[in-house]
């Protein structure tokens, strides 16, 4: 994180007064200013990309920072002026009930909601190869990962194709904001249909992903209207659940989970500074105490085909009944979720001798691109998708997960403690992060529950 006095100089060196410069200098330093009305993109983009990445430090702390609370006792403290106009349930409320908090026969509005003046709304076709390349640099850009702002999400288009165009997906979704002047993307946020069973009732709702507002913009408070927007697009289509995700606390979280993580390539994270590494340990015990075998030991284990689809929904469908917050996939889901796709999403499964199969597990792949370090420029990170065993122990399949993770370069492994990852994430080395991350559901009111009792995970 950049201090306070760093930003100070950023913003007053240029100022005059007390600094003595060259009028060599002073004319080499005032070259970027235009004359008349300054254009503030024009202006950051021209300096130098150190001095552009200080100021967007500071504009992501000043707009994402402390007042956003990351623990239930700062959330009671703080006042949710959008939050408590939206159909969630209240921090304070004891809820012992199950069923919508608005009834479904409210229409929905025929009109989008206004943007600020020079702003104007946009449905992306993700078909279409160069609008996805305009969505990954919106992206890339954007949506930060850490507060540094030294390690930022490097989305690929394969990636941005499987997570945002499963079966049913809608263009109207993929809901955007684009400058009028020169149609440069600004904002996003999509919805992906799902049916989702809550406790004992199956819904239709969608899965509400990748809110993103350019860094420059965010104090034009846009996110709210973002997901006013989507969510009139959403209810245009009759449907009026949704399920989401956030790292901050939000009214109300259904469930709080924690991220484990489990180093892979201890030397690269610990020389680019990885957050969460352990502290106590230098490079040498890191790689020791990280070690893993070379091969797999599970007999049968092998990477999905398309013909284990039928077999793979089975033993899902069999897993998720043991979950208060489960999805109910079809077939054709099952094949785009899990169907290995390179740097992407790799499955894997176990196969009996009689031809069988007995487990499965899947972990999807994202890329992070490394700033301003002399050696390393990426990193990437496996993340653990479903895993569901009958036959083999649980702990056993994850370690040659873990394996096979490290085999396809992956720096970095995370779960969820959701599920019943609890039983081996101790067991295989992986550490309690401080990042938590909080489920959501729109217009629908349940008990909580407990992070063992969520079998839903969905890329973000």
């Amino acid at each position: 994180m950049t201090d306070s006095n760093s930003f100070d100089k950023t913003l007053t060196e240029d100022g005059g007064g007390s600094l003595k410069k060259s009028k060599k200098k002073q004319k080499k330093e005032d070259a970027w200013r235009p004359e008349g009305p300054k254009d503030p993109f024009a202006m950051l983009d021209s300096l130098p990309e150190k001095k552009q990445q200080e100021i967007q430090r500071a504009l992501h702390l000043f707009s994402l920072g402390p007042s956003l609370p990351k623990n239930l006792q700062e959330a009671k403290r703080h006042t949710y002026r959008f939050w408590e106009t939206q159909p969630v349930p209240r921090l304070d409320d004891n809820i012992t009930t199950h069923g919508p908090i608005v009834e479904d026969e409210i229409s929905a509005r025929k009109e989008p909601y206004s943007l600020p003046e020079g702003f104007s709304w946009d449905s992306l076709d993700l078909s279409s190869c160069t609008v996805l390349k305009e969505l990954c640099t919106l992206l890339n850009e954007n949506y930060m990962e850490d507060d540094d702002n030294t390690i930022r999400f490097n989305f690929t288009v394969e990636y941005l194709q499987w997570a945002l165009q499963p079966p049913n997906w809608l263009a109207q979704w993929h809901c955007a904001v684009r400058v009028d002047t020169n149609k440069k993307l600004v904002g996003f946020i999509a919805a992906v249909p799902a049916d989702v069973r809550v406790y004992e009732t199956q819904k239709r709702m969608v899965q509400v992903k990748f809110l993103c507002v350019h860094k420059k913009l965010r104090l034009k408070r846009m996110t709210p209207v973002l997901i006013r927007e989507l969510t009139r697009r959403v209810n245009q289509q009759g449907l009026r659940q949704a399920v989401y995700t956030a790292g901050i606390v939000l009214p109300t979280p259904l469930s709080s989970c924690r991220f484990w993580h489990r180093p892979l390539n201890p030397r690269k994270l610990m020389e680019v500074s990885y957050p969460g590494l352990r502290q106590n340990m230098n490079l040498q015990r890191a790689v020791k105490f990280n070690r893993l075998p070379e091969v797999t030991m599970t007999k049968g284990l092998r990477p999905m085909t398309k013909k284990d689809v039928v077999g793979i929904h089975s033993l899902l469908q069999t897993n998720s009944s043991k979950f208060h917050l489960s999805p109910v996939l079809t077939l054709q889901e099952v094949e785009h979720w899990l169907l290995p796709r390179e740097k992407v999403i790799d499955t894997y499964v176990v196969e009996g001798d009689d031809g069988t199969l007995t487990d499965v597990v899947s972990f999807y792949s994202v890329s992070c691109k490394v700033l301003n370090h002399p050696v390393h420029t990426d990193l990437r990170a496996a993340h653990l998708l479903y895993i569901a065993a009958s036959a083999t122990d649980l702990a056993e399949l994850m370690e040659d997960t873990v394996v096979l993770a490290k085999s396809k370069a992956s720096d970095i492994f995370f779960a969820l403690d959701v599920m019943d990852n609890k039983d081996f994430l101790e067991k295989l080395k992986f550490s309690n992060s401080d990042k938590s991350l909080h489920y959501y559901l729109y217009n629908w009111a349940c008990p909580n529950m407990s992070p063992d009792k969520v079998g839903l995970v969905f890329p973000n």
